[in-house]
């Protein structure tokens, strides 16, 4: 017995050094609280991590939040603790500290797994039991396979504003599983992404400003039930991604900040730890405890809910100095790069890499001065990273009367030149539907039927433009209203004619795109795309391929910017043969005008820029067309 009592010992001992080096990816084991059961008792321990701190009691329900539990510290550590037999599962509780300057306040346990529901923010005695899961087959084949070269079309959520119950209370993942998932299905995406789900105390920060980096928002259910939505999407083939913020935190006197009253989670440099922009406090990601305590959060929800995906929020504002607004200072090297962020990313893709290499690590960044995607070496390591200049432009474009879209057509065309710079997500999200930036469907120029035409035309060019793909709740039905975060979907736009047929078209689109290989199986590479034409200002007509594996395996996209039908429209192809249509946007089924497809195209021995053949057709005003050859003679010495 006393050989296990020193084995035990040894073991905190060494979990609570290895926290305060940054080395210990774990920390939610050892810090937090732990039920302790044997033969003759139930007893918890619990311990906090506040070096600074001159004493901390813990207080709850068990106690009638009284100081009469005080915690003994560590002082190699700065880690307190203590065990009492007192609580039972799922009482309230936190730790009442008292700060350097001698101030007491009641805090948080940052390593909480479960807080009581808004407005309160007390955390709960849990005790997480493990999952038997059922989704091995699912897990297994992403491992075996490389998501690089798999089609990924992901549906962004904010959670709480999905769907809404009649007495104004948002689903949970228990109603979501019932809910979401079959819709998921039946629109035939891939993934679903949500907005971040760690506890936060506003959803009008719609989950950017965390005080929880252990615990599901209570608001949305329990831990057992996100568990239980994963693994029916899994069962499903639809991944999960989940939006994770290690750049800043929830500015709350009674969470994170300042939590011994020194700067602990935040930089020592007041102005380097305010984030003035957004009102927050930014984590000093040079501190070793703060990188064990984050890189544990994120292997504890890739660990705990099978996540295949984590999109890490605001990446610029971790790696430049310079990127908050108000004054800054420069490195010690005289340079605008926050290095302690750089090698902070670089550590925590490192480590993600090693330990679970098929989940996928996803950059939201918007600059092009530092590259991102690739190996640890020549990068910060992620798998991805979202294209916000290709976004911009693009909507910008879309925005745009036709009457001047010509003389901006490298608005349209600029992404080919740097596509194959980084490894891209295409994000039509949810920061450009709100704070009167106007619905994606409201961007749209023209009277209404011209604004389905365009989004039509622009989810084609979205889903056939080399990069992964991503589309905010709504988007997908041309919901008109902007996106609010206290409201639900517009789901009574559905009972209008013309949003079911978008709906519908999307559904279709996402199903093109995923049985179609050369949307995707080269897309590492710049055999994916050869242009055709981006030169055409005055018609405005954009045409290039999209190449598969194998030679006859391609798409020749077509889509025609104007309100203007473009007959007999010269195009030119590689091979000689006959070629079909196989989508048009302008179709009855989705909304437009017309009953049936263009007739199949013969080659005519008429050059076209680099291509000695070319093909003519019509191309729909507003529209896009995309044809595959089905009768071609390849040139074997070419």
């Amino acid at each position: 017995m006393k050989r296990q009592d020193s084995e035990i010992f040894h073991e905190r001992s060494s979990c609570k050094k290895s926290f305060v080096t940054g080395e210990n990816f774990k920390s939610q084991d050892c810090l937090g609280v732990h039920k302790i059961e044997t033969d003759e008792r139930i007893e918890y321990v619990f311990r906090v991590w506040a070096p600074n701190a001159l004493e901390v009691f813990l207080v709850g329900d068990f106690n009638e939040w009284e100081d009469t539990l005080p915690m003994l510290c560590d002082k190699e550590t700065g880690i307190w603790e203590i065990t009492t037999n007192l609580p039972n599962e799922m009482d309230l509780y936190k730790f009442h500290v008292t700060q350097q300057n001698g101030r007491k306040i009641m805090k948080i346990d940052p390593f909480s797994k479960i807080f009581e529901k808004r407005p309160g923010n007390a955390s709960r005695v849990y005790t997480q039991e493990e999952k038997k899961w059922k989704d091995g087959l699912y897990r297994g084949r992403n491992k075996r396979t490389n998501h690089l070269k798999r089609p990924l079309n992901i549906y962004e959520v904010h959670t709480s504003s999905f769907k809404y119950h009649k007495n104004g209370n948002p689903y949970t993942f228990k109603e979501l599983t019932e809910e979401l998932i079959p819709y998921l299905l039946k629109m035939n995406y891939t993934h679903v992404e949500f907005m971040p789900l760690m506890e936060h105390p506003l959803d009008q920060s719609w989950g950017y400003q965390l005080i929880g980096y252990f615990a599901l928002c209570s608001y949305y259910g329990t831990p057992e039930e996100f568990q239980e939505f994963v693994e029916v999407c899994h069962l499903n083939n639809i991944g999960v991604i989940v939006d994770w913020v290690p750049g800043h935190f929830c500015v709350n006197d009674d969470a994170l900040a300042y939590y011994d009253g020194t700067p602990q989670f935040e930089y020592v440099d007041p102005q380097r730890a305010e984030n003035r922009r957004w009102g927050s406090i930014n984590f000093d990601l040079g501190r070793p405890e703060v990188q064990s305590f984050l890189i544990s959060s994120i292997l504890y929800w890739v660990e705990t809910f099978h996540i295949d995906g984590i999109r890490v929020d605001a990446v610029s504002s971790m790696i430049y100095r310079n990127y908050d607004d108000g004054p800054f200072t420069l490195n010690h090297e005289g340079g605008y790069t926050n290095l302690e962020g750089y090698y902070f990313l670089q550590k925590l893709n490192a480590v993600m890499k090693n330990e679970h290499p098929e989940v996928m690590m996803i950059a939201e960044e918007s600059s092009s001065e530092t590259k991102v995607t690739g190996t640890i070496e020549d990068s910060l390591g992620f798998d991805y990273k979202w294209n916000m200049g290709w976004m911009n432009d693009i909507l910008r474009f879309y925005e745009m009367d036709p009457l001047f879209r010509g003389d901006n057509f490298t608005l349209m065309t600029f992404s080919f030149m740097y596509m194959m710079e980084e490894r891209f997500i295409l994000p039509l999200s949810h920061d450009e539907v709100v704070h009167g930036k106007k619905s994606l469907m409201h961007k749209m120029w023209g009277d209404r039927y011209k604004q389905f035409a365009q989004l039509r035309n622009l989810y084609t060019y979205l889903i056939t433009h080399p990069g992964k793909k991503l589309l905010f709740m709504g988007s997908e039905w041309g919901q008109f209203l902007e996106w609010k975060f206290n409201e639900q979907l517009e789901w009574v736009d559905l009972e209008d004619d013309m949003n079911e047929k978008m709906q519908h078209f999307t559904s279709e689109l996402n199903r093109f795109y995923r049985e179609s290989s050369c949307l995707w199986e080269l897309e590492e590479t710049r055999e994916t795309i050869e242009i055709i034409d981006a030169d055409n200002r005055d018609e405005t007509v954009l045409s290039f391929i999209r190449q598969g594996k194998k030679k006859k395996d391609f798409y020749i996209v077509v889509l025609n910017m104007t309100p203007v039908e473009r007959k007999d429209f010269q195009i030119g192809v590689p091979y000689e043969g006959i070629y079909e249509e196989v989508w048009n946007t302008e179709m009855e089924e989705f909304g437009g005008t017309w009953a049936k497809h263009n007739e199949p195209c013969e080659t005519e021995n008429n050059e076209f820029k680099q291509f000695e053949h070319s093909i003519e057709t019509t191309v729909p005003a507003l529209g896009a067309i995309i044809l595959k050859p089905v009768d071609i003679r390849i040139n074997r010495k070419k």
